[in-house]
């Protein structure tokens, strides 16, 4: 069956698109691309294009919340096959200001949850080797 329409793009609510866009380019790469005060563009070279927009009044995701304001989505990133890239991976998101929400069993989950500056949960993962 052919698909209704194409994937365009991923957008995120926050209270400041810029800053979040940086932080997010850091992680994945690509250049932030603002279309004005309230809108950026990032394209993650072989990802996905992501869109951050200014949300007044935003109430960042609660992890692990099934009851309200729960986290809605989160993005994973392959950060390494073994865990001292991951190791490395998480001191560098940490330095650009992001914060722990589930650091254990990685292990048996191969994973590790973060909260972005603006609070929304995505993941560390670690990829099986080709």
């Amino acid at each position: 069956m052919a698909p209704v329409a194409r994937f365009r793009s991923v957008v995120v609510d926050c209270p400041d698109p810029h800053a979040l866009a940086a932080f997010y380019a850091q992680v994945g790469g690509g250049t932030p691309e603002a279309e004005d005060d309230d809108w950026v563009v990032l394209r993650i070279p072989d990802g996905p294009r992501l869109a951050f927009q200014r949300a007044p009044g935003f109430t960042p995701p609660q992890w692990p919340r099934a009851d309200r304001n729960s986290q809605q989505f989160h993005i994973d990133f392959d950060a390494g096959t073994t865990w001292e890239e991951i190791d490395a991976a998480h001191e560098k998101v940490l330095a650009l200001g992001a914060r722990p929400l589930d650091l254990e069993d990685r292990e048996k989950k191969d994973f590790q949850v973060y909260a972005d500056p603006a609070g929304h949960p995505f993941c560390l993962c670690r990829i099986d080797p080709i």
